[in-house]
């Protein structure tokens, strides 16, 4: 007598969003949340955060039902990045509890909004595991690494990032997608030694560690600037998207380049959602070959501001 062979669950797509504390995750997945269910799409947010108490969406599973952070702190007098770590061991050794959950919400695009602590996707490997885990229950998944964009105001710290953010892709394994944040806040930041585009771009380094040579303190570090800019520059991984969460133009750049990264297609229900509300945007048929880099808020080209080119289209 034969025996029917246990069905391979169908395919389930989605975000990992992660990023240092205050980059905006969890704005991101409110915002995403709210922007793919006026699309069409079914969502659901799963937070992996053991530290995160209020959340300001709805919440199909929660980590804190399993383990939280301050109990670990409390029981194994840890602090907090100790326990954070261990909660994702925990979690790691009760994927069980995981897929039980997730396995309820079956035809769904899911967001995880995941904790923010560095050393998790760059050295500690739990969370890696539990990725690769969700892979083998048939997820794709496209990592959504989240840096505020006051960074750019800094070349020193800019730099930084990008060794985070090339770190962070080649440790997690997943297709990436790097978010600049918060773009809306930029030029309080500060004024941007380049155009937008140099930044989001990764373009030539060797301008940036010229500006951090007219620092003293950095100056005694050039020969060691030099080298992190010609790893970034060797492995050619990093660019980045710019976002504003307000702003559904901003918002579709990066949806497009998830649904690109991890495979996912539109439907025809979903493309025409996606052009009615570009349309109710901008005034006019939305076009997706024509890219508007945030950076044209601020420059003129060619004597034209962005609005008059995009009444010629």
């Amino acid at each position: 007598m034969s025996t029917t062979a246990e069905a391979k669950p169908s395919l389930r797509f989605g975000q990992v969003v992660i990023g240092p504390p205050g980059s905006g995750k969890t704005t991101y997945c409110q915002g995403m949340r709210e922007f793919l269910s006026t699309m069409g799409r079914k969502v659901v947010v799963v937070n992996m955060d053991p530290a995160n108490e209020e959340m300001p969406y709805p919440c199909a599973v929660d980590i804190s039902e399993l383990i939280t952070l301050d109990e670990v702190m409390d029981s194994l007098k840890l602090g907090p990045n100790g326990g954070l770590l261990y909660c994702m061991q925990y979690l790691e050794a009760n994927l069980d509890w995981l897929e039980s959950k997730l396995k309820r919400h079956g035809d769904c695009y899911f967001l995880f909004d995941c904790p923010g602590q560095v050393e998790l996707y760059t050295h500690q490997s739990s969370v890696k595991n539990i990725f690769s885990q969700l892979g083998k229950w048939n997820f794709r998944l496209t990592a959504v690494h989240i840096v505020d964009s006051h960074y750019c105001a800094d070349p020193a710290k800019f730099i930084s990032v990008l060794c985070t953010s090339l770190s962070t892709m080649l440790h997690v394994e997943l297709p990436h997608v790097n978010v600049l944040s918060k773009m809306d806040l930029i030029e309080q930041y500060g004024k941007l030694a380049f155009n937008l585009d140099f930044y989001t771009e990764v373009m030539d380094l060797t301008y940036l560690l010229d500006h951090l040579a007219t620092d003293p303190f950095f100056k005694k570090f050039q020969r060691l600037n030099e080298k992190l800019a010609e790893v970034i520059q060797d492995y050619s991984l990093v660019s980045f998207v710019p976002l504003n969460v307000q702003d559904k133009e901003s918002m579709i750049r990066v949806l497009r380049a998830v649904d690109k990264a991890n495979g996912y297609c539109f439907g025809d229900l979903e493309e025409r959602n996606l052009q009615a509300m570009m349309s109710a945007a901008v005034g006019a048929d939305f076009h997706f070959n024509f890219t508007l880099g945030v950076q044209e808020r601020y420059v003129e080209t060619g004597g034209r501001t962005v609005e008059e080119e995009m009444m010629e289209l």
